[in-house]
């Protein structure tokens, strides 16, 4: 049904599979014996959290924010809205965020600046794709998937105007499908 609508697939599952095993193998080594937050950014990054938590063996908790700079279209409004809040108390705690994607850096950026100014002990970024090409403020993310084109794309948790998240691969979305969206 989607397929129709993709260019081509960026990423196989198979090759998902491998990078979320990897920033698995990494974090586990480097949050040994840490009590540790998972905050998951809502909606994008909730299938990729589901697989990367199931290959932690440390003690983790888990929350979520929803923040956003995008809305309905496939450019960042440069405006960041925080929809929820963590219900945790980040003081004293060491939090991974959990992002599908650093695209602008924005987001990121005001949520770590956010967590740390509330007391976290650590905040570490953990992104299964960045798109460096489209960086607008420099963010520092400790776990990084893959780098990948600037290409609009979709699948694995990833969506245009809320569809697509269900494809199992990620897959560059024909510009004819979001341009007539955006103009």
């Amino acid at each position: 049904m989607f397929e129709n609508d993709i260019e081509y697939t960026l990423i196989s599952e198979e090759k998902i599979k491998e990078l979320v095993s990897g920033l698995c193998e990494r974090i586990n080594r480097d949050f040994f014996g840490k009590e540790t937050i998972l905050l998951i950014i809502l909606k994008g990054s909730l299938i990729f959290a589901a697989d990367l938590m199931r290959g932690l063996d440390i003690p983790i908790t888990i929350d979520f924010m929803q923040a956003s700079s995008y809305g309905m279209g496939s450019k960042t409004s440069g405006e960041i809205k925080i929809k929820k809040d963590m219900d945790n108390d980040p003081v004293d705690k060491h939090i991974i965020i959990v992002e599908d994607i650093i695209d602008s850096g924005r987001t990121l950026s005001l949520l770590r600046e956010n967590l740390e100014n509330r007391g976290a002990a650590s905040v570490s970024i953990c992104a299964l794709l960045s798109k460096p090409d489209r960086r607008e403020v420099e963010v520092r993310a400790e776990y990084v998937g893959t780098n990948i084109p600037d290409e609009f794309v979709v699948g694995y948790g990833l969506d245009f105007a809320e569809r697509y998240r269900n494809l199992p691969y990620i897959g560059v979305l024909k510009p004819i499908v979001y341009k007539s969206e955006d103009e």
